[in-house]
């Protein structure tokens, strides 16, 4: 058993991380991450990422919202409104988190947000405005899940360094137990719908969307890279 990968044994989720390959090994383990894990990341580097994020956020409430709207019960639908609003609160918490960094939030919410940004959000829905939950939920996954494992490879890598390292906190928050366990929800989730929504049958067609984010996912690292 992979100690770093979420879901079960078998189910959807392992069977859409394992089919991605090196583009999910290329998005978890990223020399974005990397850095973070060794402290070595540029402060540039991370100040543009988290600036990306905040925006990222917004659009990644609307794509929960739309997950109501696609919901396939009323339960459903009830979780994915608690995470809409949870959500929103997060990107006040995210502000904060900016200030701690020297940034205002002006010079957050006023920036502009990059091609890889906009590619990512808008492709995310896009996906689940032409299809089920299920694509929905696929598209979305790669984010949610991918940092949890992101923390876990972190972690456990012998060369990670805890003690002085400026993004300690970053690591903490998302090798957190409650990040964690959220991203291993989210991850059983995928594998629910995989069974009652067909995901055997559409198999390929999902590996593909899941591979796509996991390579837009890279692409987000990269830019923060890029301008520091």
């Amino acid at each position: 058993m992979n100690p770093l990968a979420f879901g079960a044994e078998g189910g959807l989720f392992r069977r859409l991380r394992d089919a991605a390959g090196a583009d999910w090994t290329g998005y978890t383990w990223h020399p974005f991450v990397r850095r973070l894990a060794d402290g070595t990341l540029p402060l540039g580097a991370f100040r543009h990422y988290l600036i990306q994020d905040y925006l990222f956020l917004i659009h990644f409430a609307r794509a929960k919202a739309l997950a109501v709207v696609k919901g396939e019960s009323l339960e459903a639908m009830r979780g994915k409104a608690a995470a809409v609003l949870a959500i929103l609160d997060e990107t006040k918490l995210h502000l904060r988190y900016c200030a701690e960094w020297g940034l205002s939030e002006r010079e957050v919410t006023e920036v502009p947000e990059t091609a890889e940004t906009v590619s990512y959000t808008r492709w995310v829905m896009d996906r689940g405005l032409a299809g089920d939950i299920l694509d929905l939920e696929v598209a979305l996954a790669p984010c949610t899940v991918g940092y949890g494992e992101v923390a876990r490879r972190i972690l456990a890598d012998p060369s990670t360094v805890i003690e002085g390292n400026p993004y300690r906190s970053w690591i903490e928050t998302y090798g957190a137990e409650d990040y964690q366990a959220m991203a291993g929800a989210a991850a059983l989730r995928i594998d629910a719908l995989g069974v009652s929504h067909g995901g055997e049958a559409r198999f390929a067609r999902l590996a593909r969307d899941f591979a796509e984010a996991a390579r837009l996912e890279q692409r987000f690292w990269q830019q923060g890279l890029n301008a520091g």
